[in-house]
């Protein structure tokens, strides 16, 4: 029978603990096992003792014995000095990929730029100096120009505003003074109409009065010239409804009654 010093594993997961076991080779990894000699627990530092506990003592036999250790045994074994381990070589094991070394050579390239520039820098701090001051002088003025920029631009704003106000003022002061004219146009209309209307009167009072005053002299001249009864009754032979002038008013009554 083939026997092995091996690890069996134990603990949770993500949380690994192994015992050193002395088992047959054909049994599982966590299988039943012959003798425990040892555990290993890589949770804890390379540096503490708790980390690999061995029995030298019962490995000595069963390596005396004709038992093979595995290769992680084998390694605390060489460490404890109870079996001294060959080193093994395998150069092309350890060698990184293609990427990892792009990323080294870009790496490297970068720290010799920078220790360029920083050997350059100290080289010439002066000029450097004279260089940001430059920039920022430059900045500076560009910031202040559009500064200037800004306020001529809010003046012209401003102008054009006032501009704009005077224009409306000087169009409402037009149409005030247009309308103050055409006000005072119609109220000189009106009186002018008022005047006419008045003249108007005037004249046909005048009229009327004229009228008035040929309507009274012809009638004097009518009155003046037309025959009383008085002087129409000798001619005639009729005696009128008057009597004449100083006659009594009962004459023809009395001859009327004496002819009866």
């Amino acid at each position: 029978m083939a026997v092995a010093i091996r690890l069996s594993r134990g603990g949770a997961k993500k949380r690994p603990y192994y015992k050193i076991v002395v088992t047959d080779a054909r049994n599982s990894r966590d299988g039943k096992f012959i003798e425990r000699i040892g555990s290993y627990n890589p949770l804890l530092a390379k540096d503490n003792p708790e980390r690999v506990k061995l029995d030298t003592e019962r490995a000595r036999h069963w390596l005396s014995v004709g038992a093979k250790p595995s290769d992680r045994v084998h390694r605390f074994f060489d460490q404890a000095g109870l079996l001294e381990r060959a080193a093994r070589s395998n150069p092309n094991k350890g060698e990184p990929g293609e990427k990892a070394k792009e990323r080294a050579e870009e790496r490297v390239t970068r720290e010799a730029e920078l220790a360029a520039a920083a050997a350059e820098a100290a080289q010439t701090p002066e000029t450097v100096d004279v260089a940001e001051i430059a920039e920022t002088a430059d900045v500076a003025e560009a910031a202040e120009t559009a500064d200037v920029a800004e306020t001529a631009e809010t003046a012209d704003v401003a102008e054009t505003a006032e501009t704009a106000d005077v224009a409306e003022t000087a169009e409402t002061a037009d149409v005030a003074e247009t309308a103050e004219t055409a006000d005072v146009a119609e109220a000189a209309e009106t009186a002018e109409v008022a005047e006419a209307a008045e003249t108007a009167d005037v004249s046909e009072s005048a009229e009327t009065v004229d009228v008035a005053e040929t309507g009274e002299a012809g009638g004097e001249d009518g009155e003046a010239g037309e025959a009383t009864p008085a002087d129409e009754a000798p001619n005639e032979g009729q005696s009128t409804a008057e009597p004449a002038e100083g006659a009594p008013e009962n004459a023809p009554a009395d001859g009327a009654e004496k002819a009866k």
